[in-house]
């Protein structure tokens, strides 16, 4: 694991105090949260927001701390806030339901007026974190090298970390549904890209190996890379375990350094980890391996294009925390780079699974915190519970109400 002393959740109480910018903040919270269906209470006994009684609660403990981290960065203070115990949810509360107003109108919380002034204070993204080789192993490192220990404790028994695909939304399923569910995903995936007996497969970010076995027990032979070793060192073992090792081939290797000619190309939630700057090279890459009358197939969390364009330059909780270097693509942006650096490749197909993903998440918060005992006996404190929490419960409510899509595309040339 990952020295907890090296890793940027460390430090959160030494923010420095900024009480000009605490002022702002308070004075853009207060008429934001009073459109919003919430209620915001202080240890004084004064509430905020638009809801009653029963809304969804936000407890602010040390009003001074959170709103000096809001003034001192507004994208990332209210994650940092939650992180340090500043605030938290209130009595039967959930996080993700207290997220998903916000989430809802993220586009107009901020007055129009202030929006204007977004290059003024948003930072960009640390030259430290572009999606180089180097840079690129050394982000995956921080997130999926973290521990197979934490992620065999949240995840179902196949190890699938990206959206499921439940038969019935409707029924509230459950985690012992979710194995089912990421079978289907990854079945979805597979048709999707024409995977069967003898088919070529490249895998682009192989996980801890469940789509590649999946593939395999089809009767194809994959290819599968990764830069992640925590992953690769697991994902070998799960393939001798299901049988299939003799059909799957791992190679620690980055997506701009693979060769070869392959029937097939699939890469589920990879996308998101490339960043713009290499999004062109990544869909050459795919296109100058696949063979003639091939196909591809990628899941990929997408957003509207205007927030897309937003947000594009701009450096977040997730990517300071969660995902560094890191970027959600829209739709119209991968039509784009497709358009001018593939020849000829094109969205033939979509399936979109956001809803499902919200489901996901909450089952896996769920899971998170029925095991945190066993978590933290790896390492790992209170804080980065907080912040895995957070995390979970965020991603979640982006895709509850929609801010965010997770798309499963279909590729053939046209």
């Amino acid at each position: 694991m990952s020295d907890v002393l090296s890793t940027p959740w460390s430090g959160l109480d030494q923010t420095p105090r900024t009480p000009f910018k605490a002022r702002v903040a308070r004075a853009i919270l207060r008429p934001a949260v009073s459109r919003t269906p919430v209620r915001v209470s202080f240890p004084d006994g004064r509430h905020w927001g638009a809801g009653g009684p029963d809304a969804p609660e936000m407890v602010v403990r040390r009003p001074a701390a959170f709103f000096n981290r809001l003034g001192q960065d507004s994208k990332i203070g209210l994650g940092e806030a939650f992180m340090a115990g500043d605030w938290t949810t209130g009595e039967g509360t959930d996080l993700a339901d207290l997220l998903s107003p916000f989430a809802a109108q993220m586009a107009t919380l901020v007055p129009p007026s202030l929006q204007k002034l977004r290059r003024l204070v948003d930072r960009d993204l640390p030259e430290e974190e572009r999606n180089t080789v180097s840079g690129s192993r050394s982000n995956i490192e921080r997130h999926y090298d973290l521990s197979n220990d934490l992620f065999l404790r949240f995840l179902d028994p196949s190890m699938t970390y990206s959206a499921a695909w439940f038969e019935d939304l409707g029924s509230r399923p459950g985690f012992d549904e979710l194995e089912c569910a990421q079978h289907r995903k990854i079945d979805g995936l597979l048709d999707q890209a024409g995977v069967t007996e003898g088919t070529r497969l490249l895998e682009i970010g192989s996980g801890w190996g469940s789509l590649a076995i999946r593939a395999a027990q089809r009767g194809a032979r994959v290819t599968t890379i990764t830069i992640s070793t925590e992953q690769a060192e697991l994902a070998r073992r799960r393939f001798v375990e299901a049988g299939v090792d003799d059909r799957i081939e791992l190679r620690l290797q980055d997506y701009r350094d693979v060769t070869g000619q392959y029937d097939a190309v699939v890469s589920c939630e990879m996308i998101e980890a490339v960043g713009e700057e290499y999004w062109p090279t990544y869909f050459a890459t795919i296109d100058s391996v696949l063979a003639p009358g091939g196909r591809v197939a990628i899941q990929a969390i997408t957003m509207q294009h205007h927030r897309y364009q937003a947000t594009r330059r701009s450096y977040g909780w997730i990517q300071k925390y969660i995902f560094p270097g890191g970027l959600i693509p829209s739709r119209r942006a991968i039509d784009e780079t497709l358009a001018a650096h593939t020849r000829g490749l094109r969205v033939t197909e979509t399936r979109s699974l956001g809803l499902h993903y919200a489901r996901t998440l909450r089952l896996w918060r769920e899971r998170f915190e029925d095991h945190w005992q066993d978590i933290s006996g790896h390492g790992f404190d209170e804080t980065f519970r907080r912040m895995w929490t957070f995390y979970l419960a965020y991603c979640e409510a982006g895709f509850a109400v929609g801010y965010l899509d997770v798309e499963q595309l279909q590729m053939q040339r046209t």
